[in-house]
């Protein structure tokens, strides 16, 4: 178990990452590939993946083990900013601080040689590092990234709420059950016993999609706190055709006309209302219909993969997936999904992956 103990100045600094982070979302996404199991969440993804990708698995493999630690510079606080500034903070680690980390890996002495060079510090294996994350992350993930938002997003609308309705104690208290806030102590999940002090600095809650079961955090205990915890899915898992990812956006007069021809002026008028979120009962509410008709419409929105629905304990919180906003764009051109093949989150930085 994981205890991360909070001061009064900590949650008054705790915060959400205010996007997905690329690298954190790379690298827990190789562990994804490597499992072997039949399911609807990353199945379809695991294939395509796979057929994508031309060595780069063999090669980040050691540095990346199926299992337990693997380095916290892998997954720079720049990620949240993007793919491009990421691989630039990786790109520019300083190199005891890459002998440190990899010398920490169970397989050290066994490792391949570019990366026991990569150790010591030598620039063309860390040249040679960036360009295979980076080949990796434009085959495995950017391709995906619209949907990896769109889950993210809608964790992130739920957290917000709980943080409007109940302050840090409810942002705390809604967090998945791997997770029990326990004042002054989060209790986490995790594969060792250990305790995180966060001593003023407060912690950033890093929802992903990749992450599986438990959280993760640096094991470098002086990085900027981060707690990545992974995000509820859908059934459907992800889509085997990625879309286009546009940002929610009020639709003109003229575009929602053509929306009421196209589903229905009341199912259009759920589309619009969902927005940045809601839920089933303040959908009714908006829309003028009873609970059960405003449960009817969204379900069948959830079923044409335009409105993604999260359950907040006893009630359920609505959000537009991004063929949800660019219907209500009016099918105009698509904004480029900020993080495809470059985009990250916030400030962070951790560790010990045991997935």
């Amino acid at each position: 178990m994981l205890r991360v103990h909070f001061s009064e100045l900590d949650l008054a600094r705790l915060r959400m990452a205010i996007r997905p982070d690329a690298l954190w979302e790379t690298v827990l996404s190789f562990h994804r590939l490597r499992e072997n199991r039949a399911e609807t969440v990353y199945g379809e993804w695991r294939s395509e993946a796979r057929n994508r990708l031309n060595g780069e698995g063999r090669l980040l493999a050691p540095l990346i083990p199926s299992r337990g630690y693997f380095p916290d510079f892998l997954t720079p606080a720049e990620g949240v900013i993007g793919c491009d500034a990421a691989m630039d903070a990786l790109h520019a680690t300083p190199a005891e601080r890459l002998h440190a980390e990899i010398d920490r890996l169970p397989s050290a002495r066994a490792l391949p040689g570019w990366i026991r060079g990569l150790a010591q510090g030598e620039r063309r294996p860390l040249d040679r590092l960036v360009t295979v994350l980076r080949s990796y992350h434009e085959a495995a993930v950017a391709p995906y990234w619209p949907h990896i938002q769109a889950r993210i997003e809608a964790d992130r609308a739920a957290r917000g709420r709980a943080l409007l309705d109940g302050g840090a104690d409810g942002l705390l208290s809604s967090l998945p059950p791997t997770m029990r806030w326990r004042a002054p102590v989060l209790e986490v999940d995790y594969p060792v016993d250990r305790d995180l002090e966060l001593r003023g600095r407060g912690l950033l809650l890093l929802p992903s999609f990749f992450c599986r079961r438990t959280p993760v955090t640096y094991l470098n205990p002086e990085l900027t706190p981060v707690l990545v915890y992974p995000v509820e899915h859908a059934r459907s898992g992800v889509p085997a055709q990625p879309r286009a990812g546009i940002a929610p956006a009020p639709a003109a007069p003229g575009q929602t006309r053509v929306l009421g021809k196209l589903v229905g002026h009341t199912r259009s008028a759920v589309l619009l209302e969902v927005g940045g979120g809601c839920t089933t009962s303040e959908l009714a509410r908006r829309v003028g219909v009873s609970l059960a008709s405003a449960s009817q419409h969204a379900s069948v929105l959830r079923e044409a993969g335009l409105v993604h629905t999260l359950r907040q304990g006893g009630a359920v919180l609505h959000t537009l997936t991004p063929l949800g906003a660019a219907l209500l764009r009016g099918g105009g051109p698509a904004a480029p999904a900020r993080g495809a093949g470059r985009q990250s989150s916030m400030p962070v930085r951790s560790t010990p992956a045991t997935m």
